[in-house]
């Protein structure tokens, strides 16, 4: 069986130099190069066509997401495992994205990085489980502030489409909680009389004609 042929992309010597050492000592795995930057990684693939490519996240000229596009794009054959000891989730989905085809970071012990290069080489994906719940994590957080910018955008409609003002919608999830009138003009620092004239015209946008009325129409159209 031939041995696998792995390029090994990283700003720093001496973690290029390393890594060159610990997996040329394993069985079935040969360093064929070294690139300081995603630039020189993106030539020495169309010059020395690795089986796996170790790349570096943060490197000058271009960074290692950048250059695992380019190279899946080119050579999808290649096979990338982006290895950083950043922990940020976005690089990791942005590199998934790309094409790579799996994630670790640089603390692995390195008989676990040689048996890593092994399993992507042979068709298998990776990545470890702390990134894998930061993942999930990330995904399931986004889509709550999305769902949450559009219910805001929503309830920012309705009020348009009533035509009711800031201080009224205050007045108004104030009025819907049950506060007084004399409750709600402590808490907003109004007089009684100005506060009646909200409520008066809170009655009179929502077409509603008491406070229960106007609570519950609020609550069911998603105004509060």
């Amino acid at each position: 069986m031939e041995d696998i042929k792995v390029l090994i992309a990283d700003d720093q010597e001496l973690i290029r130099e390393s890594l060159s050492i610990v997996l040329n000592m394993e069985e079935q795995l040969t360093v064929v190069g070294l690139a300081q930057d995603g630039e020189e990684a993106v030539r020495l693939c169309e010059a020395l066509v690795p089986d796996v490519v170790l790349m570096d996240i943060n490197m000058p000229n271009m960074d290692g997401v950048s250059a695992t596009k380019l190279i899946k794009d080119a050579w999808p054959h290649i096979k990338v495992i982006i290895l950083t000891s950043y922990k940020d989730v976005d690089y990791v989905i942005t590199a998934l994205a790309n094409g790579a085809e799996g994630y670790l970071l640089k603390s692995l012990h390195p008989r676990s990085l040689a048996s890593s290069i092994r399993l992507v080489h042979s068709g298998g994906t990776l990545i470890t489980k702390e990134m894998a719940a930061s993942l999930i994590h990330n995904q399931v957080q986004k889509k709550e502030e999305e769902a949450s910018i559009n219910n805001e955008e929503r309830i920012q409609n309705l009020i348009q489409t009533y035509g009711l003002s800031e201080r009224e919608v205050e007045v108004l999830k104030l009025l819907a909680k049950g506060l007084r009138n004399n409750e709600i003009s402590e808490r907003l620092f109004l007089s009684g009389g100005t506060v009646k004239n909200y409520i008066s015209n809170i009655y009179a946008k929502l077409e509603v004609k008491g406070r229960r009325e106007a609570a519950d129409k609020a609550k069911n159209e998603g105004l509060i």
